[in-house]
């Protein structure tokens, strides 16, 4: 059986052949779960900044261009709007929980001192303002995400099972698309904190 021939096979198969690795890599003998929850939150992470991007610079334009043509004999944006944007909102918003969760693991298992890692973070104390930084704008983005985002794509799409007035859908892709534009920008400044927490700053 191939298990690249599923979506979980392959998972499952990727995760097997991480934990292999490590053993030839060598092991410490302990467990580490500060790289446990850095490594959930960067898999998190990177499925929700992909759909993130994949929306803004593929998927929007598509829809546009696909409305353009329609009346040219083009087919349409009804087969991304029914069958891949629903899928694709769903792992949007839950990767994007995710990713704060983990992230605020990740903060707390990191956390050396007294008290709460995630606390340290959100108040920029020594040692976790680039962190904290990043952890403050991932927040936001994950404010944008179900308050803005989700609520208002469920009224284009017309997954809020109700029927909107053309004026109504209007002002929900506005504010679905400037929120999505925001949370392009916010990825960048929040994904140089993440690394410059371990790295260092750029200069």
């Amino acid at each position: 059986m191939n298990p690249l021939k599923s979506i979980s096979g392959t998972i499952i198969s990727g995760f097997v052949l991480a934990i292999v690795l490590m053993f030839v890599l060598g092991t410490t003998g302990t467990v580490n779960p500060w790289q446990f929850w850095v490594w959930m939150h960067v898999l998190a992470g990177i499925t929700w900044v992909g759909l993130l991007y994949y929306f803004n610079f593929i998927q929007v334009p598509g829809v546009a261009k696909a409305l353009s043509e329609a009346n040219d004999g083009g087919p349409g944006p009804a087969a991304i709007n029914k069958y891949v944007a629903p899928n694709a909102l769903f792992w949007f918003r839950w990767a994007a929980v995710g990713t704060w969760l983990t992230g605020a693991m990740a903060l707390e298992a990191m956390h050396g001192g007294e008290g709460s890692g995630v606390v340290a973070a959100f108040t920029f104390a020594e040692g976790f303002r680039a962190i904290g930084m990043g952890a403050w704008l991932g927040t936001i983005m994950l404010f944008n995400v179900w308050v803005l985002i989700w609520p208002n794509q469920k009224k284009i799409l017309g997954l809020d099972g109700q029927t909107h007035d053309a004026d109504v859908i209007a002002k929900a892709k506005t504010v679905a698309l400037m929120a999505s534009r925001t949370n392009t920008l916010l990825s960048i400044p929040m994904l140089f904190g993440m690394t410059a927490q371990g790295h260092g700053m750029l200069f």
